[in-house]
């Protein structure tokens, strides 16, 4: 079973950053690929941002250029470094990530919310 904890949302203003961290843990026989994703109220989860174990990152468009993923192997922790934030970056942002069994897990998400 892996646990995935997120940490670093918040309150922000228009064109303020924020960094999210995701730390895995639990009995891991390995980790693939993490990501975030993301939820504003009413809407669907939607991707962010994902990141392979080799470190290839994929980026939905209304993030790419603003958000940057990276990953720390040795500490099985990712960090979305969020700027230029905008209203509608606004939701809860889940972390999940994929063991090498083919199983999924999601954190419990954690919220950020964007000022205009």
């Amino acid at each position: 079973q892996m646990r995935l904890v997120e940490s670093g949302g918040g309150l922000v203003q228009a064109g303020g950053s924020l960094r999210l961290s995701c730390a895995a843990s639990g009995s891991i026989l390995g980790i693939g690929t993490m990501g975030w994703y993301r939820q504003a109220p009413g809407n669907q989860r939607e991707l962010a941002a994902t990141i392979t174990s080799g470190g290839v990152t994929n980026y939905a468009d209304s993030v790419k250029g603003r958000f940057i993923l990276s990953r720390d192997n040795a500490k099985n922790t990712i960090y979305l470094q969020m700027n230029s934030l905008k209203p509608e970056d606004t939701g809860v942002y889940y972390c999940n990530g994929w063991d090498l069994g083919g199983r999924i897990y999601w954190g419990q998400g954690t919220q950020v919310t964007v000022s205009s």
